[in-house]
């Protein structure tokens, strides 16, 4: 079972929008964030959800996806449904490295739990951190990490083993069908 999802989650780059991730479905993702390990059991993250069209426009403009290709990404009429942003608390006294930690669990474990209620959804670390505070009214002591675009995916993305380990560079075929190449075990073990 975890094998499956761990295989299903990717980072999708275009969405369904006539299947939209509901304001619920994210609380519940959230819901189950909050159980994750915490470095020190600090738990400095928060999360803000985003699901307004009105907030919705302002992440639009506010994320870049797949810089390595030079395509506009998510394609037009497949954006993403929702936002998760991971922030850190920065009056909670949790070392940076900790809460950075903190931040990938609880991203992985958010991502990993969307593919299992029939979403998918794609980190994006390429946002202004500043415009994201003002656009969504964020106070000052929240620190954004991370944002989570989220939605059903409508792309198939293709995993393939890396014939070069040096190249693992994603492409689009002529089809358009995303291939991520990944290194060999026989690569990454030392």
């Amino acid at each position: 079972m975890l094998n499956e999802l761990v295989l299903k989650n990717r980072s999708y780059r275009a969405f369904d929008e006539s299947r939209p991730i509901s304001e619920r479905d994210m609380r519940a993702l959230v819901e189950l964030a909050r159980f994750v390990p915490s470095g020190m059991n600090k738990q400095p993250l928060r999360y803000r959800i985003v699901s307004t069209p009105d907030e919705l426009a302002k992440m639009y403009a506010n994320s870049r996806y797949a810089a390595a290709l030079s395509i506009k990404l998510p394609p037009e009429g497949q954006k993403p449904t929702g936002f998760i942003a991971i922030l850190r608390d920065t009056e909670i006294s949790s070392p940076e490295g900790l809460a950075l930690k903190d931040c990938g669990i609880a991203a992985q474990t958010i991502l990993l739990a969307a593919v299992e209620m029939g979403f998918g959804g794609c980190m994006l670390g390429s946002f202004d951190p500043a415009k994201l505070s003002a656009d969504l009214s964020i106070p000052q002591r929240y620190q954004p990490l991370l944002v989570l675009a989220l939605g059903t995916p409508s792309e198939q993305i293709v995993l393939e083993d890396a014939e070069d380990p040096s190249n693992v560079s994603y492409y689009r075929d002529a089809e358009n069908q995303h291939h991520v190449p990944k290194r060999k075990l026989e690569d990454i073990l030392l």
